[in-house]
């Protein structure tokens, strides 16, 4: 009894773990790492299409002749008549300043002159009989024409005091009262022509070609209707800005009458310009610090491609190298896309169906 639970405990111990593995491999079944499943994304397919070269640009609204009213020189203001907000012709006298010491001095200066005058006719006489010195006379005649020279530098002093509308145009709002003192600093108010409105507005300097002297562009003053109205293009700053790269261009509203100051859209491409192009949503497009990307469908897998872009629509943009008519462009699923990874299209759409084609 004892050597067979001696033969019991051998065979357990050495036996039963052999026959347990053996067992055990033979029961399991082949195990195999699972890849990565593909990325679901949906397609479009490139294809060339009507563009119309128009660029979106901001302007600004400004007058036709605009400028401050400042005096020329200091002193209180003796007259004040601005007509805040209502036109005013060329030459009305707006404002006047204190010239009274001016004025004296002018008085003076006209009984001393009338006294000189008076000396020169007698030493005339006598210069003709030799009865003085050409010296004489010639310092009598000096004198006179010196009072005559400070009469109407001080006269000229007097009409500075004169503040008088530069030009016919519509008042604005008054920002001094009558006896205030003023100096050159000092604005009373502004004055501004609104006959002809003028339209600035910058264009980087790539859409030169798309502006000249004499064209048209198109002006959008009230966002809320939408509606636009024409603008003539009267002249360009010839030196882009350092900065920006942008050029300064300015226009002339043909109809309309926004406020000075105000923001417009300015809508500017050549009639007839139209081209055949590859359009692609912006949001499909991988920005970098150097390149722009899109993803390619490339024998079932995401292949990255380097793109140059041209014009901007509100949510498409133009492809001009990088991408050929016939390729399989990635539009959903960009942000889980790897290089050379599996791709499985779910639908392939039309840029109709993916936003602005305009």
């Amino acid at each position: 009894m004892h050597r067979t639970r001696k033969l019991f405990t051998v065979f357990f111990y050495l036996i039963f773990p052999v026959i347990f593995w053996t067992a055990c491999k033979r029961k399991a079944p082949d195990q195999k790492p699972k890849g990565n499943p593909p990325t679901v994304v949906d397609v479009m397919v490139a294809s060339l299409q009507p563009v119309t070269n128009i660029v979106e640009a901001n302007g600004t609204v400004i007058a036709n002749e605009s400028v401050e009213l400042r005096p020329e020189v200091s002193g209180r203001l003796t007259y004040l008549n601005v007509p805040e907000g209502k036109k005013v012709a060329q030459g009305t006298v707006l404002a006047r300043i204190n010239s009274a010491d001016l004025e004296a001095q002018v008085q003076k200066s006209r009984v001393q002159l009338d006294l000189a005058e008076k000396t020169q006719q007698r030493l005339k006489q006598l210069l003709d009989v030799n009865g003085i010195n050409q010296s004489d006379y010639d310092a009598v005649v000096n004198q006179v024409n010196s009072l005559k020279a400070d009469i109407v530098y001080t006269q000229t002093l007097i009409d500075k005091t004169v503040i008088r509308a530069p030009f016919s145009g519509v008042v604005g709002l008054r920002q001094v009262s009558p006896g205030a003192y003023v100096s050159s600093t000092t604005v009373l108010a502004t004055i501004q022509q609104l006959g002809k409105l003028k339209i600035d507005f910058t264009l980087p300097e790539q859409y030169s070609e798309l502006v000249k002297i004499g064209g048209t562009v198109e002006v959008e003053v009230d966002a809320t209707s939408e509606a636009r109205q024409k603008a003539t293009i009267i002249a360009l700053e010839p030196q882009a800005n350092a900065q920006t790269r942008n050029l300064m261009i300015r226009a002339v509203l043909q109809d309309g009458a926004p406020n000075p100051g105000a923001f417009v859209k300015v809508y500017v491409g050549a009639s007839g310009n139209d081209k055949k192009a590859i359009m692609v949503p912006t949001n499909t497009i991988i920005q970098e610090d150097r390149n722009n990307q899109l993803i390619l469908v490339k024998k079932g897998k995401a292949t990255f491609v380097n793109i140059q872009t041209g014009v901007r629509s509100a949510n498409n943009v133009e492809v001009t190298k990088g991408v050929n008519a016939g390729d399989t462009i990635v539009v959903t699923g960009v942000l889980f896309a790897r290089p050379n990874t599996q791709l499985k299209i779910k639908s392939v759409k039309t840029l109709e169906q993916l936003g602005d084609t305009k």
